[in-house]
């Protein structure tokens, strides 16, 4: 059987789709189209049911890739490992969130330059956007809090991180822990809202885990980097939901204060997202395991 058909099948397998499978493989729709069908006609059974919106497998288009695709992840591994054998190096392009790109994980990589990796970013705070470049082929690595579903995706938990309400001395004072234990959210009116959407992710999180509410509330200002609602709220702008360890140092001097400390607080779980299969590439590989032996210390 040819290998080409058994890689284009698998690729379409993990990917749900003929045009994003193409993508994938530098090929155009119609080849790949007309590679599972050449597949399909060696061995005289259907692979995959043609819906409106990609393909699902058959049972055989199932079973099938089930045998085929780690036989081609090794092959893939032999072949990067004689090609970092000859020297080539290899570019590892990552997205994710800009200041969880610059704070966690760009420091963690750093070392990897020395070895010869070369890096390239896209600083997307748009999870979506970030796994529609990822299944594309844009991307090798996605760090998100969003985890991905289906075939196409290997994803791992990264860390954990607790979310902490803070607002500048001024707010804090106007405050009363007691009062927002007991009122809720009732107890913050008149106090503006510093996010990163819209949507209010950060305090919607926060409200349904602390207050078991939703915001009734809109965001004063809105910035798509949570380093710059740290600096907003540090400057008196109003209140935010930030990441602990983005805000230790602001909270360690006073800058900021935490409104509350509940006894469980919120936390927020960040993954790390893959093609499935890629990490048969060794670069990508490496990194990857850099990342999680990184973050048991975050």
């Amino acid at each position: 059987m040819d290998l080409a058909l058994l890689r284009t099948f698998v690729a379409v397998h993990r990917a749900g789709s003929f045009t994003r499978a193409a993508a994938l493989l530098g090929l155009s729709q119609p080849a790949v189209t007309s590679q599972i069908r050449t597949l399909e006609r060696q061995l005289g059974r259907p692979l995959f049911h043609r819906r409106a919106r990609g393909v699902t497998p058959t049972a055989v288009g199932d079973e099938l890739a089930h045998k085929a695709a780690p036989h081609l992840d090794a092959l893939l591994r032999i072949a990067e490992t004689e090609r970092e054998a000859s020297g080539t190096s290899r570019t590892l392009h990552l997205a994710g969130p800009p200041e969880f790109l610059c704070l966690r994980v760009l420091p963690a990589l750093a070392p990897l330059v020395g070895q010869g990796q070369n890096l390239r970013t896209a600083l997307a705070p748009d999870a979506r956007e970030s796994l529609d470049g990822l299944a594309a082929g844009q991307h090798d690595l996605v760090v998100t809090t969003s985890r991905p579903r289906g075939a196409l995706f290997t994803t791992s938990p990264l860390c954990d991180e607790e979310l902490v309400l803070v607002a500048a001395p001024y707010w804090a004072a106007l405050t009363d822990p007691a009062e927002l234990r007991a009122k809720g959210p009732e107890a913050l009116d008149g106090i503006p809202v510093v996010e990163i959407h819209e949507s209010l992710p950060l305090v919607t999180r926060y409200w349904a885990a602390v207050f078991d509410s939703v915001p009734d509330c809109a965001a004063t200002v809105v910035v798509p980097d949570l380093r710059a609602v740290r600096e907003c709220v540090r400057a008196g702008a109003g209140l935010a939901v930030l990441p602990r360890y983005l805000c230790r140092d602001a909270l360690d001097r006073g800058e900021v204060v935490a409104l509350l400390e509940p006894a469980l607080p919120p936390l927020r779980t960040w993954f790390l997202a893959v093609r499935t299969g890629s990490l048969a590439l060794a670069h990508l590989a490496r990194a990857h395991d850099r990342l999680l032996r990184a973050a048991a210390l975050w």
